[in-house]
């Protein structure tokens, strides 16, 4: 049996399936550096240096010289090594006018957003800008949803970059890929995985058999999760600006930093977690963007899409999703601030009590043993009866310094990708004492994002300032 392939879980499948003209399930980072050793003499990078180091890092994730391939009749995408990978294809080379601005950066940003991955090679693209002001440089980061999640994400980083300025490397290892498997050997690797269920199952049973006090506490706090997750799908959140019926290709990107003290700070002293400030953040900025829009807030039903990561310790560095959704109502009629982060701690210690994120595992691993496009169709349900208003991500990252071949880095922005009526999503992604903000937008339908993003920074100041 050929085993040079890897099926992707229902989770990661979906993404590639819910994709259309106007969605583009890919997750972005922008990285921004001093040039350091970098530098070349006549203000450039040193390309050349830069290519190498990457392709030296690729052993370290598989993935990365990896394209999709799909079992025959069923249509399920498997991962196979791609025997045409070019790292020049992969690894990009651009430049600002100088001297190049940060709204000229945004604005590149949000054009390698608008554009799609090519399916029939390896879903990932790195872009590195130079001609910033100040002769610093940008990289890029672009891959599809499907290979890695926001925690994943950041294990990449640990591949690439460094907690020390170091400048050597050890030269790329040879890379033969693997035959790939034909039509035939992957319609039998189904079959084979199929024949195996009944087994999964059996070990299933034994588990009740063995530990039954343990296996109906876990089935029952599922099914409470369960039945939350379907009562939160009954209705729809409130239709607004930002939740047009469909949106359009093309996208704007945009951010700001917060001081991570500060929002430690305002978390011990008026209580909640830092994710509970974000939210609460972001309330004072919606009670700000939506009434500019023509919008009565106090009545709306708004919720947020909250992904939080189930990716166990021993999973750090493997590709792939391990994320559960929560669903939380964001009290946009609260004029207090204070009361606003207490309404949103309260929400969310409500969630994590409703077996939510248990639920939401189970129909991941249902969807693996089940049919494989129920995913899919639970993710397009979803959307389209507009189960949340915004996605709002908040990743930790690493505490210290980081180098990229002994080039400093100075702020990572994240991007989370956009779902079909959903023209606004929030990522955010801490490093040393910052908390990076990460806007992406529907071009057409939010062309006033970078008042959004400023309401951001006046809904954190009313935070940081209540009594």
């Amino acid at each position: 049996m050929n085993t040079h392939y890897e099926r992707l879980t229902a989770l990661d499948s979906s993404f590639l399936q819910i994709e259309d003209p106007s969605t583009h399930m890919h997750v972005q980072a922008t990285l921004l550096f001093e040039p350091g050793p970098l530098a070349t003499p006549n203000g450039g990078l040193d390309m050349e240096r830069i290519r190498a180091y990457v392709e030296s890092r690729l052993h370290h994730i598989p993935r990365y010289r990896q394209r999709l391939e799909y079992i025959p009749y069923e249509q399920h995408p498997v991962w196979i090594d791609d025997d045409r990978f070019n790292i020049f294809y992969h690894v990009r080379h651009t430049s600002l006018p100088r001297p190049g601005s940060e709204r000229q950066l945004k604005r590149l940003c949000g054009r390698i957003l608008s554009q799609k991955l090519d399916a029939t090679k390896p879903l990932w693209e790195i872009w590195f800008v130079e001609g910033l002001e100040g002769g610093r440089f940008a990289m890029i980061c672009k891959a599809h949803h499907c290979m890695v999640d926001g925690v994943s994400g950041i294990d990449l980083l640990t591949v690439l970059l460094s907690p020390t300025p170091d400048t050597t490397f050890a030269p790329a290892e040879p890379w033969i890929p693997r035959p790939a498997p034909s039509p035939s050997q992957l319609f039998a690797g189904e079959l084979w995985r199929r024949a195996a269920m009944p087994l999964d199952l059996a070990r299933a049973a034994a588990r009740v058999v063995t530990e039954p006090a343990r296996i109906l506490g876990e089935a029952v706090e599922t099914a409470v999760g369960l039945a939350n997750v379907i009562g939160e799908t009954t209705t729809p959140a409130s239709a607004t600006p930002i939740n047009p019926e469909r949106i359009g290709p093309h996208r704007r990107f945009d951010w700001t930093r917060m001081d991570l003290g500060q929002v430690k700070a305002v978390k011990t002293r008026l209580g909640g977690t830092i994710n509970d400030v974000v939210l609460a953040t972001v309330v004072g900025a919606m009670r700000r963007f939506l009434p500019s829009r023509g919008v009565r807030v106090e009545d709306l039903d708004f919720r947020a899409l909250v992904p939080v990561s189930v990716r166990r310790k021993s999973e750090h560095g493997a590709l792939g999703n391990k994320v559960a959704q929560m669903m939380a109502r964001l009290p946009l009629d609260e004029r207090d601030p204070y009361r606003r982060l207490e309404r949103v701690t309260a929400v969310t210690t409500q969630l994590k009590q409703s077996h939510q994120i248990e639920a939401s595992e189970l129909l991941e691993e249902f969807s693996d043993w089940g049919p494989s496009g129920l995913m899919t169709q639970l993710m397009r349900m979803g959307a389209q009866r507009r189960m949340f208003n915004i996605v709002v991500t908040n990743v930790p990252g690493p505490p210290m310094q980081l180098y990229l071949l002994g080039a400093p880095m100075l702020a990572p922005i994240p991007a989370v990708p956009l779902f079909t009526n959903q023209a606004l999503g929030i990522a955010l992604f801490s490093y040393t004492d910052g908390l990076y903000w990460g806007v992406n937008a529907d071009w057409d339908a939010v062309p006033d994002l970078h008042d959004f993003v400023q309401y951001l920074d006046e809904g954190f100041r009313e935070l940081v300032e209540a009594q």
